[in-house]
Formats: C-alpha cells, structure tokens, sequence
C-alpha cells in the first residue's frame, strides 16, 4: 500500500502541473494557502495567484467577474468559509449566472484536527447539491483528485470540489482505473449489504467490508 496522501496535497500538485499546461488557470485564495496547497502554484505562476485575504464573499464576487473574461478561476479555502460565509455568493453570482468557476474547498468534514469545531464541515456537501448548475465532487483518494481537478479544468461550468485534510490511504492504483464526472464505480464485490462512500470515507468503507 502507498504511503497515505491528504487529498488537498493532491490538489496543490495538481494545480501545479496544470499552471503549465493551461494558461487560463488563475487561483484564488482567502489567505490560506499553505494549507490548502494553492501555495504550489503561486511558486509556478505567481502572476496568476491572488491572495482575497479574509474576505471569502468577496473572493468568489471577483472569480465570477475573471471567468467572464475567458478566465479558468480556481477558488479555494476551508469547506466551512467556503459552503458558509460565501453561500450567497456562489449561489446568486456563480451558479445562478452559470459561470466557469471551481470551488475548491479544503478541510472538509470532521477530520480538521486540532483546527477545531469551528472548522468543521458536514453541511456543505448538502449546501452545495441545492444549487442549480453545481456539479459536486469528492474525490476519495490523491489519484482521484489529480482526475477530478483535470477534469473540471475542462468542465464548463460551476463546480464544487470538497477535499480533506487528512491523510488517505491510495486506492485507486488498479488498472482500468478512470475517472468520470458523475459516475460511481465499484472497488469491491460481495453479495451481503451494499455499502456506498464517498471522499475520504471510501477508504474507511473498504477497511469495513
């Protein structure tokens, strides 16, 4: 089994990779990049990274004004900033309009350790599955991630990537493995109870089965 891998860490290098290889990409951050790993490329493309500060409203007002420019915004910070100080916003600026911007949203869930109950987040997966034209993904795995940011660098239109802080075992190492936007797959067979995960529960869900 390969050493664990958070899926943010995923993202970060993902970003990366991608700064080369599409021009349009900018990134925003609410002043928490070290932590959601937006820092990686700001080392790459410095000229296409912008610190909002603390300011998460505001920061998805202006990603919605760069993707009408031709622009690719990738937004992140913490799930629980993201689904809940900047509801309205994604809402009434990103989706309702439909505009190309990816919500990135790290720390997801309870796994936030020592960053507290204030951090956590269980209400912005249902949050953000309420609003019209928002395509929602939580990938379960660093090898998942780094196909499900490719893929909706291509996807026209809002989506809302939900990523964790812990560390996650890598699951999806098997050949055939592909990803496709809405499609669930199955990682092991059985005839007793069906169990169905999603995000960094899927490692939990096969160590259960």
């Amino acid at each position: 089994m390969a050493n664990k891998i958070a899926t943010r860490e995923a993202y970060g290098k993902t970003l990366a990779k991608l700064a080369e290889e599409v021009e349009n990409i900018v990134v925003l951050d609410a002043d928490l990049s070290k932590s959601t790993k937006t820092a990686d490329f700001k080392k790459v493309a410095e000229d296409r990274f912008f610190n909002m500060g603390i300011a998460e409203g505001n920061m998805m007002g202006v990603a919605a004004g760069l993707s009408t420019c031709g622009k690719i915004p990738f937004v992140s910070t913490f799930a629980m900033f993201a689904a809940g100080r900047a509801f309205e916003q994604i809402r009434n600026s990103i989706c309702y309009p439909n505009l190309n911007v990816k919500v990135c949203a790290t720390h997801a869930g309870l796994t936030v350790g020592e960053d507290g109950a204030s951090h956590q987040a269980i209400e912005d997966l249902s949050l953000m599955r309420s609003i019209p034209n928002m395509t929602v993904i939580c990938p379960s795995d660093a090898i998942e991630t780094e196909a499900a940011i490719r893929a909706v660098a291509k996807y026209n239109g809002p989506c809302y990537v939900r990523l964790g802080r812990a560390a996650v075992n890598v699951i999806n190492d098997r050949d055939g493995y592909s990803f496709e936007i809405g499609k669930g797959v199955e990682l092991a067979g059985g005839n007793d109870v069906t169990i169905v995960a999603t995000g960094i529960m899927v490692d939990v869900a096969l160590e259960a089965k």
